[in-house]
């Protein structure tokens, strides 16, 4: 409450005479792509400005391959975490790259590492007056031979709600949300939230395309109309403005 009471009192004082920034710290489900007139690939992150009006600015520090772990070593974080000012809000969605146990610059155990990482995050953003939110990784489209999405991310979906819930944090569960996106699909028709091309079908592939994590431009939309509207639904009372930003 304490902490609550503090970042109302400073957005007050010093967010209303200007624009308010959403920083997206995240992954390549969530990152601006390259070319993204001739790239079919888009992250959610790369569609989410036009969702709200002029006075939220979204600067989408999300960067394909990054863990937890790797985004503060990589000091992406520290550059952040400088220009924070009181009422900025920050957007925080890891996991996938976390999962990479072969990879020792970019796991992290779900359990400490990542949920330690998870917890910098929320901590240093508060000290800087800035509201952080919490998101779950998104689903993939895993569909086994029946027709049952199966579940991919492990414990770290799970840590995500737990330091939400311990750290009395916004969180967005886009793991289940998204998992209700592709079930409403189904196996064949969601396809097309991802990347599904034969040779030539498209001139940035020129080989074949089946790639069940990361999302067309129809995929991202989805998943950011779905983060959206479930921002609509929080209550907290640091969310207002930027719930009250959100176009009708």
């Amino acid at each position: 409450m304490k902490y609550k009471f503090l970042v109302l009192v400073l957005i007050s004082l010093n967010c209303f005479a200007q624009k308010t920034t959403v920083y997206l710290i995240g992954d390549s489900t969530m990152a601006n792509k390259e070319k993204p007139d001739e790239n079919p690939e888009h992250g959610w992150g790369q569609v989410l400005a036009p969702f709200f009006n002029d006075n939220i600015t979204v600067v989408n520090k999300a960067v394909n391959g990054r863990s937890s772990r790797s985004f503060i070593n990589e000091k992406r974080w520290d550059s952040i975490d400088k220009v924070l000012k009181p009422g900025d809000y920050v957007f925080i969605q890891f996991g996938h790259n976390d999962e990479k146990i072969a990879d020792s610059t970019r796991f992290t155990n779900p359990h400490t590492a990542y949920r330690y990482n998870l917890i910098r995050f929320v901590n240093e953003a508060r000290a800087k007056g800035a509201i952080p939110i919490l998101f779950s990784s998104i689903a993939r489209r895993s569909f086994n031979e029946q027709g049952v999405l199966i579940p991919t991310h492990g414990d770290y979906p799970m840590e995500t709600r737990l330091v939400a819930q311990e750290y009395k944090v916004p969180f967005i569960d886009l793991e289940y949300y998204s998992e209700l996106l592709e079930n409403s699909y189904g196996p064949e028709k969601s396809k097309k939230l991802h990347l599904h091309y034969k040779a030539g079908e498209v001139p940035y592939y020129p080989k074949d395309k089946d790639d069940d994590t990361h999302l067309s431009l129809k995929g991202a939309n989805e998943i950011a109309g779905i983060a959206v509207n479930k921002i609509r639904l929080l209550n907290d009372p640091l969310v207002e403005k930027l719930k009250n930003s959100i176009k009708k």
